[in-house]
């Protein structure tokens, strides 16, 4: 069976868990009981073994849809030779407080209304546990289905049979019916009618929206990135998913497949950042709670990520599914967690520093943990580790961690400062702080190459290295920041503003594609090297690799096929920044330049 592109799927989100709606309609991806649990829908990895509520009108093979504007509720319309119709899908979600402003019903609702003729409706749900091993009893009660053992409730205003572990049911719909499937995966799957859980859902979401009074340099797709960044949040914790997705590919076929439902904190800064410039400050406050909670229980490092409870699973393969389009083998868990990344700790203080600036809100506590982290890199900036990307061999000295490492010294010296600690270790920091930027300097930028390198004594670039202006290690017109760019854009394309994030061997078979969220870095760099022009032509081509609804995954192939897991909240974060650094057009980061005026 044929695997529908990865950027053709439609992402559905209630902050808790989320959903992707294939191009036929059929729910393929739903996990239980939030984003991080077990996929009960896993037809996205494996067309046979994985479960998927289907949702089909004779006649109609793939409907036209988009998002109703300002959310991320899903409009379907059908058009069959008998009629035609119109359909939502969506996670229903409600107000909640000003601490919490967005609350999930945990109902999966899916109805359909005949607009013109009439058409038949079929629906068939077949959820299988653990992620595709298992299938499920259905039994009725109290005008409902009920899956046993597994927290799904069905209620439906069509007549549903059983088969083994399906439901399944079909309906003709004349001229103004309607038809709904509400699936709960709550303790106490929720009563609302339909027609309101659809109008609190837009209501919400569209009240969340307007908060931005963002109306710059592309603020259509600024808004829309913010709201699927909004929809990757896990509303218990502030948590960020990197991604929704498991194992889909960074190479069709190959076996570079890994679980992003986690939380990466090298969006940390960016994230905060780009909440509270977009007026979404309660949000930027919970997740910078989120990440210091986390770092509270680090001793001695950082883990690079942590599951959106604050704890990680093991990786593990699961050798039932045979993987979107025969990419094997899909992995749940991620080793990576256990990885030594020393840019960790610089995005952690860039986050804090600028939440410093634009609250005043740190609490002794809070910064007592953070100078604790300040104080071990001023102690172990000199050691290798394992790099931003996460290659899977020895420890080098990555000269992207060393920027890092030299961000967190900066950073922790300067909060210092604002937070008015004279016990601080200052003096220390800022000598190491130095050191390094020296040391970076000289070993790590090739003269004869005219660029920065991917570690001390290679010649290899690393399109991570875009950011050394941003942070402001060097200025964006610095020769040496210039020609890192342009060497990373001569040797690591893939296509017209396209770029890779390496080109060395990772230790694994096959390659990459062009790594979306370097793609908008280059254009942040190219606009602070003063190459405004180019840096928004660069912008356009990347507006128009975006899927039919909008939606970047991780990277694209030279052919502009999307891989890699999706909707991935790293290319729409550094999209947000390349918006806002072209209409700022400035010699510094716009992002940065926002903070450091501490606006409340």
């Amino acid at each position: 069976m044929t695997f529908p592109p990865i950027d053709s799927y439609a992402f559905l989100s209630d902050t808790h868990t989320t959903a992707l709606v294939g191009p036929d309609g059929a729910v393929d991806w739903f996990c239980l009981p939030h984003a991080e649990g077990d996929a009960v829908c896993a037809r996205l990895l494996d067309r046979h073994r994985g479960g998927a509520f289907a949702h089909s009108v004779a006649g109609c093979s793939e409907p036209d849809r988009r998002y109703l504007p300002d959310t991320l509720v899903l409009e379907s319309r059908y058009v069959a030779p008998s009629g035609t119709a119109v359909g939502q899908d969506f996670l229903a979600i409600r107000p909640g407080d000003p601490a919490q402003p967005i609350r999930a019903e945990k109902l999966l609702v899916r109805r359909v209304t005949a607009e013109r003729g009439t058409v038949r409706l079929a629906v068939r749900l077949q959820p299988r546990p653990d992620y595709g091993a298992a299938a499920v009893e259905w039994a009725a009660a109290d005008g409902r289905w009920q899956a046993r053992g597994v927290p799904l409730a069905v209620r439906a205003t069509l007549p549903l049979a059983v088969d083994g572990g399906t439901l399944h049911g079909e309906i003709e719909l004349s001229e103004g019916a309607t038809a709904t499937v509400l699936i709960g995966y709550g303790e106490r799957p929720g009563t609302a009618a339909p027609e309101e859980l659809l109008d609190q859902t837009c209501r919400t979401w569209r009240d969340w929206s307007v908060r931005s009074d963002y109306a710059g340099f592309g603020a259509d797709v600024v808004r829309h990135s913010a709201l699927v960044l909004r929809g990757l949040s896990f509303d218990e914790t502030g948590a960020l998913l990197a991604a929704p997705t498991t194992s889909l590919p960074e190479e069709i076929g190959g076996v570079r497949n890994w679980d992003y439902r986690y939380t990466w904190h090298r969006d940390a800064a960016l994230l905060l950042l780009a909440l509270f410039r977009l007026g979404h400050a309660e949000e930027g406050r919970r997740y910078l709670r989120f990440l210091l909670d986390v770092c509270s229980g680090a001793r001695n490092t950082l883990a690079p990520l942590v599951g959106i409870r604050g704890v990680i699973t093991d990786e593990q393969v699961l050798p039932h599914l045979s993987g979107y389009a025969g990419s094997a083998p899909v992995r749940i868990g991620n080793e990576a967690a256990e990885q030594v990344q020393f840019d960790t700790y610089g995005h952690v203080l860039d986050a804090a520093l600028a939440y410093q600036r634009l609250t005043g809100e740190l609490t002794a506590d809070q910064w007592r943990l953070l100078r604790r982290h300040v104080d071990a890199m001023a102690d172990r900036w000199r050691e290798p580790d394992h790099g931003i990307w996460e290659i899977r061999g020895p420890r080098r000295h990555y000269v992207n961690a060393k920027v890092m490492t030299w961000v967190c010294l900066d950073r922790g010296s300067r909060l210092a400062e604002l937070v008015g600690d004279r016990g601080a270790p200052v003096r220390r920091w800022r000598a190491a702080r130095d050191a390094l930027h020296a040391e970076v300097c000289d070993r790590g930028y090739d003269r004869e190459l005219g660029s920065f390198v991917m570690a001390y004594g290679s010649r290899e670039l690393d399109a991570a290295l875009l950011r050394i202006p941003v942070v402001g290690f060097l200025p964006g017109d610095d020769p040496r920041v210039t020609g890192t760019v342009d060497r990373i854009r001569e040797r690591l394309a893939v296509g017209p503003g396209l770029v890779r994030r390496y080109a060395v061997d990772d230790g694994l078979p096959g390659e990459e594609g062009a790594f979306l969220l370097c793609c908008f870095e280059l254009v942040s760099a190219l606009v602070l090297a003063g190459r405004r022009d180019e840096a928004r032509r660069v912008f356009d081509r990347l507006r128009g690799h975006a899927g039919p609804l909008g939606l970047y995954a991780e990277q694209l192939a030279v052919d502009g096929t999307a891989l890699g897991n999706y909707p991935q909240a790293f290319t729409h974060l550094a999209l947000i920044e390349a918006a806002l650094n072209l209409d700022g057009a400035s010699d510094r980061d716009a992002l940065h330049v926002w903070a450091d005026r501490g606006r409340p």
